[in-house]
């Protein structure tokens, strides 16, 4: 467990997806950095939780049910994080969909359609909305939550591909566009994570879909999946926290408009 610091004192991080394993993970590691927190996400049993761990390292937190495919949940939810703590100074856009598994000429309609609804409209939500607050102060630090099937492209992943390779454009549209105002925009990209309930979930729907890139047996599915990886291992949820900090502190003042892939990703 990362000792605790007050690197981040003062600050305010809001995340998004921040009940998931991977907005919680990060929520607890700022926090530990000192950074107050804002919570959201659309788990209201979920978050109640999250918000009693993440206060327990001291700091105030606090969590917010949104949709942030609700452009006008988002303002309001947003009004109401600066109207509580006076302020956001770090974003970690996290909130996701996998979707549905399937060959693209197969892939159901209204998953592709939701997949982009949450992960690319969703995303873009809640940057420009909180961006626009960062630009009126002239400082910001932003990390999104892409992954490397945003620069692989997995076979049968045709709308989580899609969303992906999204928002590592996104990223560098608006690093650029940013940049002026001193907020950099960076992106991160896990890998294969594990284990868990979604590394089963991919290696369970890959194996049913049948295609030539897989086998059909789960068992040797996760031996390829794991196979194609240089480390040839998945990543743990908690080597993402320590590059989401490192994206937002001053460590990376340089760093902006850049994926980092996590956990054996090559880009």
């Amino acid at each position: 467990m990362t000792e605790k610091s007050a690197r981040f004192s003062g600050r305010v991080a809001l995340l998004t997806g921040a009940a998931g394993n991977i907005g919680l993970a990060c929520a607890h590691r700022l926090a530990r950095s000192g950074a107050a927190i804002a919570l959201l996400d659309m788990n209201a049993q979920a978050l109640q939780a999250a918000e009693k761990a993440v206060a327990a390292h001291g700091v105030k937190a606090r969590s917010y049910m949104c949709d942030v495919t609700d452009i006008a949940a988002v303002r309001d939810t947003v009004a109401a994080v600066v109207a509580e703590f006076g302020a956001i100074d770090f974003l970690f856009n996290n909130a996701g969909y996998q979707g549905a598994f399937a060959p693209v000429q197969d892939y159901p309609e209204d998953d592709f359609a939701r997949v982009m609804d949450i992960n690319v409209r969703g995303a873009f939500h809640v940057l420009r909305t909180v961006s626009q607050h960062m630009v009126a102060r002239k400082f910001g630090r932003i990390v999104n939550t892409a992954s490397m099937a945003g620069v692989q492209g997995p076979p049968n992943m045709a709308a989580y591909g899609a969303s992906k390779f999204a928002i590592i454009g996104l990223t560098e549209v608006a690093s650029k566009d940013l940049a002026p105002y001193n907020i950099r925009v960076n992106a991160i990209s896990p890998a294969f994570m594990g284990p868990g309930m979604m590394w089963d979930r991919q290696v369970e729907l890959q194996a049913k879909v049948g295609s030539q890139y897989f086998s059909t047996d789960p068992k040797e599915v996760a031996k390829q999946m794991i196979g194609s990886v240089p480390m040839r291992r998945y990543g743990s949820i908690e080597e993402i926290p320590g590059v989401v900090e490192f994206l937002l502190g001053e460590d990376s003042s340089y760093m902006t408009g850049v994926n980092l892939p996590i956990a054996g990703g090559i880009l």
